[in-house]
């Protein structure tokens, strides 16, 4: 029996200098956006018990997320008739997680999930495609709530840069809409089903999503979940800015932390460091908050997250030393 192909291949000299560009993005946006903190408004007034609690419910929050990840990616395995324990699946998410923010990594978080969700189900295939529908699905999600957020706030609109947080929505719904009627359409991705080459991959979000549209309530079930998931992002993000003691309106936090979210996924920097923090100044100082408390908004976001990644380092090693076991096994 042949040993396991390695879920971490050697990078190539691309993937090293995109990692190195993106390091270098991250540090150049950061310095800019260093050079307009006034650091006697970054932190806050009063530091008492309440901000370590506000900081400690956004840790909690960012770690039940986790769960909620796993739980959306569980509905979309459903939909192809893959059944995951929650438990395996929330291990993956986390190993993930361990390794796309906390390892410098050219090997992102996703390509292990993917690696690691084909041995529970038996194909690379529909471990790929399941991934890519489960982070597809928080593209209707986090639009919805941007356009909720302004509902409840209609004054919002009257900020210069709202239009930019309506802008992105738009977008990401158009991406959407876009990949999703060439992923459903049969003379599209419809035709690489069968192939044999990495195209199949293609053939199988076809066949995702074919799915999806037979299956009404599984699509529901998934659009449901994902959106339980960015609600619990927006919540953690809340509790974020009551850390800091931001005078961020909740209008504000439900419209423009989904902008935020969707922006910083953009492949530029280094988890999206330097992207995250210039948008929170773009969007929240025309409603008079702080550039220093902005960009704190954005590290501290991130801090929350890096420290909830680190708890994904015991399911990332222990997933390796099986691995490693199963190759030496096989060997004759």
């Amino acid at each position: 029996m042949a040993p396991e192909e390695s879920e971490q291949p050697a990078p190539t000299r691309r993937a090293r200098w995109a990692l190195g560009i993106r390091m270098v993005v991250s540090a150049v946006l950061l310095a800019v956006l260093v050079t307009k903190v006034d650091f006697d408004s970054a932190l806050p007034k009063h530091r008492h018990l309440s901000t370590l609690a506000f900081f400690a419910a956004a840790v909690l929050l960012a770690t039940i997320g986790i769960v909620l990840s796993a739980w959306r990616w569980q509905r979309v395995l459903l939909a192809f008739g893959a059944v995951v324990p929650l438990r395996a699946l929330t291990g993956h998410y986390f190993a993930g997680q361990f390794v796309g923010n906390v390892l410098p990594s050219t090997i992102g978080g996703d390509v292990l999930r993917i690696s690691r969700s084909a041995k529970n189900i038996g194909s690379s295939e529909t471990a790929f495609a399941a991934v890519a529908l489960e982070r597809l699905s928080g593209f209707l999600a986090l639009p919805v709530l941007c356009f909720f957020g302004f509902m409840v706030d209609p004054s919002l609109l009257e900020s210069n840069t709202a239009w930019v947080a309506i802008l992105v929505s738009g977008i990401a719904l158009a991406a959407l809409a876009a990949i999703l009627l060439l992923a459903a359409h049969p003379r599209m991705a419809g035709r690489f089903e069968h192939h044999e080459n990495w195209m199949r991959f293609i053939g199988a979000t076809h066949v995702g999503v074919a799915q999806l549209r037979r299956e009404p309530r599984a699509a529901l079930a998934v659009l449901g979940t994902a959106m339980i998931y960015q609600v619990s992002v927006v919540l953690t993000v809340g509790f974020v800015i009551l850390t800091i003691g931001a005078p961020v309106p909740v209008g504000a936090v439900i419209a423009f932390v989904p902008v935020v979210a969707m922006a910083q996924v953009i492949p530029i920097s280094l988890s999206g460091l330097g992207v995250r923090e210039g948008m929170f100044v773009l969007l929240l100082h025309p409603l008079g908050i702080p550039n220093g408390q902005a960009i704190g908004i954005g590290l501290l976001w991130y801090l929350t997250m890096l420290l909830v990644s680190f708890l994904g380092a015991p399911a990332f090693a222990v997933g390796n030393r099986h691995q490693t076991a199963m190759g030496a096994g096989s060997k004759t």
